[in-house]
């Protein structure tokens, strides 16, 4: 399974800019994730990767930090950006954030033509 960062319409990838500011200790511990997800194609763990209750996203967890993200047929996940969750709850703002930015990045994609097809 490949992992890739949603891009806004206005070019910004907001994962990928949440990640880049992490310590590299944090780093580590979601690339742990990632390779899990990319080697098996599934984490079974619910405590590091799970479905968004009442959602089509699932995120990526370690400790605080949690990293929304959904399937794109073809075995690609899109990570939409990251954020530090403080209570037990998902907060309703982040995922109408990732809802934002999923329709940014099928419109930013939809606007490169032929080039971009294998991302929606």
């Amino acid at each position: 399974m490949n992992a890739v960062y949603a891009v806004c319409i206005n070019g910004t990838s907001p994962g990928s800019d949440y990640y880049t500011a992490l310590d590299e200790t944090d780093k580590a511990k979601l690339n742990a994730l990632f390779a899990r997800m990319a080697e098996h194609g599934v984490i079974k763990n619910e405590t590091k990767f799970k479905k968004i209750t009442g959602t089509e996203f699932f995120e990526f967890k370690s400790h605080q930090i949690r990293m929304p993200c959904y399937y794109v047929p073809g075995r690609l996940l899109v990570i939409t950006h990251g954020f530090n969750k403080k209570t037990d709850r998902m907060p309703p703002a982040e995922i109408a954030r990732a809802e934002r930015i999923r329709r940014e990045d099928a419109e930013y994609f939809a606007s490169q033509g032929d080039t971009a097809k294998w991302r929606n």
